[in-house]
């Protein structure tokens, strides 16, 4: 029965170079170096490490890839939820309407945003289960904060998209069956909204 170390990544720059995949803030390069240290005291010894492609999620990953010395494995399917084109709404907005909906609801708005787009989420959110219920031992996961709470969804029974607010570089641990995911411990939580 595997069990996986899901991190959430650290804090984004408040100005990045890429709006469209941001870096780590300095707050952000701490936060990895921090949770690095905490998995490797944590943990027994080197595990696989996973990686969103998106740069948060690498540069969050880079501190325990070093002290590791293991080369991370980037898997696109965990990277974060796709927003609609910006003209149809901003992805802020998007964003604010998606936390408080269920997976049905932001569904059925995405079928109004963009032909298909509906199609684009609900492959999305099938394809984090399938990334996460194919790793065949322990592994440490770097992702975001939309993917974290799809596993916690699908291990809990619920259909919130935010089944609960981790905070960067918290760690939230699953055990796989199957195709069954339970909940093993719930990350540290944020006290503020998601960014």
């Amino acid at each position: 029965m595997p069990t996986l170390y899901v991190v959430r990544h650290g804090r984004v720059a408040a100005s990045p170079a890429d709006t469209d995949d941001p870096e780590l803030s300095l707050e952000g390069q701490s936060q990895a170096v921090r949770v690095a240290d905490e998995l490797r005291t944590r943990l027994p010894g080197p595990l696989p490490i996973l990686t969103s492609p998106m740069r948060r999620c690498r540069e969050t990953a880079a501190p325990l890839s070093a002290i590791w010395g293991v080369e991370p494995i980037v898997e696109p399917r965990i990277a974060e939820v796709p927003g609609p084109p910006a003209s149809a709404l901003s992805r802020e907005e998007w964003l604010r309407r998606a936390l408080i909906a269920e997976w049905p609801e932001l569904i059925a708005l995405g079928k109004t945003l963009q032909d298909r787009y509906d199609c684009t989420l609900t492959s999305w959110r099938a394809g984090v289960l399938e990334a996460v219920l194919a790793c065949p031992h322990d592994a440490v996961i770097f992702s975001h904060f939309v993917p974290v709470n799809v596993l916690t969804g699908h291990a809990t029974s619920s259909e919130r998209v935010a089944c609960f607010l981790p905070d960067h570089t918290s760690v939230t641990v699953f055990e796989t069956a199957g195709d069954e995911i339970r909940l093993v411990e719930r990350g540290r939580e944020s006290k503020s909204k998601v960014n």
